[in-house]
């Protein structure tokens, strides 16, 4: 049988393939490379920003980091993704054991309704969420920002990880019931290690979650100590009077940097997540 791939079909699609490849690789490459090259650009405006600039420094970056408030912003960003990553985990994990291990009363109902809250985006609530924290004391503080993310995510990640947890055989825990092992042992020293890949990819997510979040510290944080870093750049290209494009762009590059090497570090245990959540989720 003449192999598909060398008839002149075959290879007109290979060749359509490969440059639709090529064409998505400039699009996503060259906004990048801008922004990188316009970080060591020597002026401070969106005109003259380039993705290879003609007399590059490390200016920009010094000013950010010594003029700016932007070591706070970053600071504040950190600690909110850090504890949105613990406590998000932390949760969903233990709550999606219960649900793909235990039987309850109101089991269903409340998977159906953490369901329909995951179909809802954070955005539709704003105002209630802003009402809320405005009544129990949490605006302008990181605490909002850490309980308003884990509370965003919680619905899809229980429900991630309890089809995950539902691929791993009861047997298992059966089996080290007649050890003698209590459900604490099981679930830590069994399900955890089991679970690994698809824990991994959570915990990322929620991490990453904080840095590219804009709406939600906007209108929970007033104050220029409390800022993130998203809506501390944002400012400085919101306003007209301030021509600050190439401290913004350096600002871009330190805030992809963390993200990118967790993403690379981690790349195994991510696809390895995906594909299982996919599986068996």
């Amino acid at each position: 049988m003449k192999n598909k791939r060398n008839s002149p079909s075959g290879k007109w699609k290979t060749a359509l393939i490969y440059l639709e490849l090529i064409v998505m690789a400039v699009i996503i490459i060259y906004p990048v490379t801008w922004i990188i090259g316009s970080s060591f650009g020597s002026s401070k405006g969106l005109a003259n920003a380039t993705a290879i600039p003609a007399n590059p420094t490390f200016n920009n970056y010094k000013d950010l980091l010594t003029n700016t408030k932007f070591p706070i912003w970053y600071m504040n960003t950190l600690k909110v993704a850090f504890a949105n990553m613990v406590c998000g985990v932390l949760l969903s994990t233990l709550g999606a054991y219960a649900f793909s291990r235990f039987k309850f009363k109101g089991k269903k109902a409340s998977l159906l309704s953490i369901l329909i809250l995951q179909m809802f985006p954070t955005f539709l609530t704003a105002i209630a969420v802003y009402m809320l924290f405005l009544n129990f004391g949490l605006l302008n503080s990181l605490t909002g920002l850490i309980v308003v993310g884990v509370a965003a995510q919680l619905p899809y990640n229980l429900w991630l990880l309890k089809g995950y947890l539902d691929g791993i055989p009861s047997s298992f825990d059966e089996a080290a019931l007649i050890d003698g092992a209590s459900r604490t042992q099981i679930f830590a020293r069994i399900i955890l290690p089991l679970a690994s890949p698809m824990l991994t990819f959570v915990a990322v997510t929620q991490f990453a979650a904080p840095w590219m979040d804009f709406i939600l510290p906007k209108l929970l944080i007033s104050s220029e100590e409390k800022k993130t870093v998203a809506i501390g750049l944002f400012s400085m290209i919101s306003d007209e009077t301030r021509n600050e494009f190439t401290l913004f762009a350096a600002g871009a590059v330190l805030v992809a940097v963390p993200i990118a090497i967790l993403y690379i570090a981690l790349q195994k245990y991510l696809i390895n997540g995906l594909t299982a959540g996919g599986d068996k989720g």
